[in-house]
């Protein structure tokens, strides 16, 4: 039998993701999948509706390099009218195949062998991989529970000459915080007069709570002129397995990006492009996202308030992350699995999202779900 050829790895640490994991032990075991952040309902009937119209007359062949053109405008438009910003939808505005696309796209461009790259960990598990394919090397800050506040101070302290980016996420998934105003004036204290880039990832840009607000870094100048806004309508409208997302810059940062991403999926699904160009034009269904993700996020927290877990109401996102301390000193991952098989609740351990699985005792569970499975998992977990 011939010996199998072994493939020298460029990612050797990294294995499927944890996503992946536990959604399929979750499916295994007939768990609720609280684990994965993707909804378990549909995107509105209107919208599937749109997508019909488009499949069924013809318009089913490449898009744009860029995006379709019609795309690119209804979304520069809820740009301006949301956060009173202008951005060229000819030359500013580029449709990936998912928000992940986006992130690698513009990390590609801007990164360079040797180049480090700040990133506030817990951290998405995609920014890491991005960084270190491109030669790039990760130098981590570390937010520390419960709060997750950064300290600005220890972020200038680990900015160098060779510092390239700083990747940012807000709302933040897995801890559910939310940058301020201030947040974003530190950050442009640190990075004005460099050339210091910056990589936002957000996504859960309308799943904000409690009369929050979400600040993106298009709204300082200081860091407008240097962001890659990387955003996604998965998460807004339902539609995560659409896998269509977008990046805002300035012409200059856009011209680089696009250079990478015509090289990567070149374009995006084409009839979805045109029915979100006009979904896009009911604000409705975007602007009220935080009110109707804030009842399931209180409807869950409701029913785990009898239980042992201890927390404190995510401010975003559609994830909640507990404590476990009074309930058992397992490791979370360990935990996780656990909980999957002989509860039949599916979560991700917290760990997964450090460089050094650093174990605060925290499991992250998603309300974006139906509300009886909130009810039902709830339940179980109150009696842990």
């Amino acid at each position: 039998m011939q010996k199998e050829k072994k493939l020298p790895s460029k990612l050797p640490y990294v294995g499927t993701t944890v996503f992946t994991v536990m959604s399929k032990l979750a499916s295994d075991e007939g768990a609720y999948n609280l684990s994965q952040g993707f909804p378990s309902f549909d995107c509105s009937p209107k919208l599937s509706e749109l997508v019909n119209h488009y499949v069924k007359n013809g318009y089913n062949q490449y898009a744009p390099m860029s995006g379709v053109p019609a795309f690119r405008e209804s979304l520069a438009e809820k740009t301006s009218q949301v956060y009173g910003i202008d951005y060229d939808p000819e030359a500013e505005v580029t449709i990936t195949s998912g928000a992940t696309e986006a992130i690698f796209c513009a990390v590609t461009a801007v990164v360079y062998p040797g180049d480090e790259v700040i990133v506030l960990e817990p951290a998405y598990d995609s920014y890491v991989p991005a960084i270190d394919l491109n030669g790039g090397i990760p130098i981590y800050v570390t937010l520390e529970a419960p709060d997750f506040k950064i300290d600005w101070d220890a972020v200038k302290a680990k900015i160098t000459d060779k510092t390239k980016a700083i990747m940012i996420n807000t709302p933040h998934n897995p801890v559910g915080t939310v940058f301020s105003k201030a947040d974003l004036d530190s950050l442009a204290n640190l990075v004005e007069n460099t050339d210091i880039y910056i990589i936002s990832d957000e996504v859960y840009e309308h799943i904000v709570f409690d009369g929050e607000i979400h600040h993106s870094m298009m709204t300082h100048p200081v860091l407008q002129e240097r962001t890659f806004v990387c955003g996604s309508v998965g998460k807004t409208y339902h539609t995560t397995g659409w896998k269509i997302g977008y990046c805002l810059a300035p012409k200059a940062l856009s011209r680089e990006f696009r250079r990478i991403h015509q090289y990567i999926t070149f374009s995006t699904v084409t009839p979805m492009q045109y029915a979100l160009a006009d979904f896009l034009k009911l604000p409705e269904h975007y602007l009220h996202l935080g009110e109707f993700y804030q009842k399931k996020r209180d409807r869950f927290n409701e029913a785990l308030k009898s239980s042992r877990f201890t927390f404190s109401p995510s401010k975003g996102s559609f994830f909640q992350v507990v404590s476990y301390r009074n309930i058992t000193e397992e490791y979370d991952y360990d935990l996780a699995i656990r909980l999957t098989k002989e509860c039949k609740v599916a979560s991700v351990p917290v760990s997964v999202f450090y460089k050094d699985k650093k174990d605060d005792k925290l499991l992250r569970f998603c309300f974006a779900k139906d509300d009886d499975i909130l009810d039902k998992a709830g339940a179980i977990l109150s009696k842990l």
